[in-house]
């Protein structure tokens, strides 16, 4: 038995239909699954465009408030045509200017709860 994949990322929000809005809408995630389980709790599960790891909206862990997540990685492979796609969809970024390193080259967002995501252009000749 051996650890094969990260399946789910939980993202801790305070209004899942405002924050399933703003991944799918300005993020272009596709939604997955949202339906009820559980007294009152509601599993809405959404995926990047690309594939990979699916992220859910939670709003039921205590140790986790709305907007605590910090510094989770979005890949893309173009970042500039990423950045004006995701502008021209009123997506704002928390830098002016595309910050650069030897791994690759990002900006930040925030979603509307203030969870804090690195869109990032890797560089795939970097070997440390």
């Amino acid at each position: 038995m051996a650890v094969t994949k990260l399946e789910v990322i939980s993202v801790p929000v305070s209004d899942q239909d405002r924050a399933k809005r703003f991944y799918a809408d300005k993020l272009g995630f596709t939604v997955q699954m949202d339906s009820t389980f559980g007294e009152g709790m509601r599993w809405v599960m959404l995926q990047p465009p690309g594939g990979g790891t699916s992220i859910t909206l939670v709003t039921w862990f205590d140790t986790m408030p709305a907007g605590s997540l910090k510094g989770s990685v979005i890949g893309c492979d173009d970042l500039e045509k990423t950045l004006d796609e995701l502008t021209a969809r009123d997506v704002t970024f928390n830098e002016e200017k595309i910050e650069e390193a030897p791994w690759g080259r990002w900006k930040t967002l925030d979603d509307p709860d203030g969870n804090s995501w690195v869109l990032q252009q890797s560089n795939r000749d970097f070997r440390p």
